[in-house]
């Protein structure tokens, strides 16, 4: 049954932010909402390495937002990070404490799902989104470009440049200076000039600026009577002046200026002024929907059933010409055997049995490249390809999990013993085998069962008998197994039913 409220966390480079959202017929409604100004952008090194004190603030932050979750359902939260934790070379080991410390999953998201989130929030808080929008969003690592129409978004693109990034590595002391500052501004339109024809080609009718930089930037020009309303280019002209004239942070004094936004204004400033000059803009207007409301509509269709990821696999499908019969075939049999081990995947919504089948419906797309070693070209499209609604940690799993569908278990030694992924892979494997005919002959009559960290396989003997090629296929799997030190027994029975 859907939760009345749901939650969005943020993990963003500059901030870390939590929106409490009120269901109300399918509208998500702001209930509450907490921010941490972290800068975890702020503690990222020239080697890519996060430093301990942008841990600590990330995860005292995370510790305070765990307060605010208690009893919250796990499905009724999600939590996603961004670029920062997409570079950082250690990120993996301060999510585990971030995980701890937050009590809920965290997903790093890929930039370019990261601007199909903005864009979602955005667009629930247009007045009239069936207007051709171009929705520019700079963050703390990373800013994200959006055209898009009637909530469908035409193009999505992620570079990286930020306003923490940029704030560090040009105005040094927040010292302001015209060499800086173009330097900053250059530096942002060469980002720019990948993307900008094909942005000026597909056109919009309306500019929307979201998140810090954009809200700090309004509000200040608004309140210094640099703008009648939004971010203007004459309006950035005026505030260039008022900074160079400061010659830096500490003699700075603007009306609507909050002191949270200080250490990165510069940067955000630059990139913004960038995007002006590069895409001719004349007009920004300010909108509220960002990156946690996007999470929390996604949220809140997954709820209702229309999950995107399943769009997203089923076009996959389409794009790399699936054998539908096949896929099927072999995804109904591996879930079959999925709930004989595990009962509580008997649920279609079972968060396990979801990965088995998408792994299921996707394991050939590799085909479409090559027939020999399919199996790795069909993991590396998935660990690679841009794939709206999964996050990285998703594609990474759905990759490992199809790579080990065929062929040397040992790709995936390295996996962790208790995980979940060892049974998905035996059944995706089982189901590959049996099915390998290609005779649409239905679900096997065979059991499958763990014995320990080991499986076991038992399959009537006259069935076996009829199958030679599947009983050989079956004995190197047993082989397969014990490469990894876990095992796969396979038993012939007395009696039982014939395959179909």
């Amino acid at each position: 049954m859907m939760q009345e409220l749901i939650a969005a966390i943020d993990l963003g480079s500059n901030s870390f932010r939590l929106q409490v959202g009120r269901i109300v017929n399918d509208q998500i409604y702001p209930l509450d909402g907490l921010k941490e100004s972290v800068r975890l952008a702020a503690g990222l090194g020239g080697d890519k390495l996060l430093d301990e004190s942008a841990q600590l603030r990330g995860l005292n932050a995370l510790r305070r937002f765990n307060e605010r979750l208690g009893g919250f359902s796990p499905d009724s939260v999600r939590a996603v990070a961004t670029n920062t934790l997409r570079v950082a070379k250690n990120a993996d080991a301060f999510l585990r404490q971030a995980e701890d410390a937050l009590g809920f999953p965290i997903e790093v998201i890929a930039g370019r799902e990261e601007a199909r989130l903005i864009y979602v929030g955005v667009a629930h808080t247009l007045p009239d989104p069936h207007r051709q929008q171009l929705v520019v969003d700079i963050g703390g690592g990373s800013t994200e470009f959006i055209v898009g129409k009637s909530f469908q978004p035409i193009l999505l693109e992620s570079l990286y440049m930020g306003c923490v990034s940029f704030s560090l590595q040009y105005f040094p002391g927040g010292q302001i200076d015209k060499r800086g500052m173009k330097e900053a501004e250059l530096a942002a339109r060469r980002e720019l000039q990948a993307i900008a024809h094909p942005y000026r080609e597909a056109g919009w009718e309306e500019v929307v600026g979201s998140s810090g930089s954009a809200k700090a930037l309004v509000e200040i020009l608004t309140q210094n009577g640099f703008s009648d309303g939004g971010i203007t280019r004459d309006g950035l002209e005026r505030l260039r002046t008022a900074l160079l004239r400061a010659g830096s942070l500490d003699r700075l004094e603007l009306a609507g200026l909050r002191s949270d936004r200080l250490p990165v204004l510069l940067g955000g400033f630059s990139i913004m002024s960038a995007v002006f000059k590069e895409f001719d803009l004349e007009h920004m207007v300010f909108s509220e929907g960002a990156l946690r409301l996007g999470v929390l509509y996604d949220l809140l269709g997954r709820y209702h059933h229309h999950d995107l990821r399943d769009a997203t696999v089923d076009a996959f499908m389409t794009r790399y010409g699936v054998d539908r019969a096949q896929a099927n075939e072999v995804a109904d049999t591996a879930c079959h055997l999925l709930e004989q081990v595990e009962p509580a995947a008997a649920d279609p919504d079972q968060l396990d049995r979801r990965f088995l089948r998408w792994a299921a419906m996707l394991h050939e797309i590799g085909i479409s490249v090559a027939h020999s070693s399919y199996h790795k070209h069909s993991a590396y499209i998935l660990a690679n390809a841009d794939m709206p609604g999964f996050s990285r940690m998703d594609q990474g799993r759905l990759a490992r999990i199809v790579l080990a569908h065929r062929g040397k278990l040992e790709r995936v030694a390295g996996l962790d013993p208790g995980s979940p992924d060892w049974l998905l892979i035996a059944c995706l494997r089982l189901a590959v085998v049996v099915h390998r005919a290609r005779d649409g002959r239905g679900i096997p009559p065979i059991q499958v069962s763990r014995e320990g960290r080991a499986f076991a396989v038992a399959a009537p003997q006259d069935w076996l008998k009829q199958l030679p090629l599947t009983a050989a296929a079956l004995e190197e799997e047993q082989r397969q197994w014990l490469s990894v030190g876990r095992g796969l027994a396979v038993r012939a029975t007395a009696t039982g039913p014939l395959a179909a």
